[in-house]
């Protein structure tokens, strides 16, 4: 695929999805069960990924005074999925360790 379509591609897409760009997640509130997704974009790849349980409440970003239960919450997440958030940028694991997480 050529440069020039590559990039009106991924314009095509952000704005369809309502994205402000690539590799940057977006909240979707109205999704059935999905909660963020992004246009994320490797190399040459480009891929709309949804990530993220719709109402699950995470761990969040680690905060000062957090709970011990919340750090362990934390902690089981990225064990569990440390094999998905090693693929890179391109896995919905990766996406929900970086936004969620």
């Amino acid at each position: 695929m050529s440069k020039q379509s590559t990039t009106s591609k991924i314009k095509n897409m952000l704005k369809k999805y309502g994205l402000k760009g690539v590799n940057k997640a977006k909240r979707t509130p109205n999704h059935p069960k999905k909660s963020h997704m992004v246009l994320a974009k490797e190399g040459d790849k480009v891929k709309v990924i949804r990530f993220g349980e719709q109402g699950a409440s995470t761990a969040g970003k680690p905060k000062a005074g957090e709970s011990d239960k919340m750090k362990m919450k934390r902690k089981k997440f990225k064990s569990r999925h440390r094999r998905n958030i090693a693929r890179g940028k391109m896995s919905a694991a990766w996406w929900a360790n970086k936004e969620k997480w």
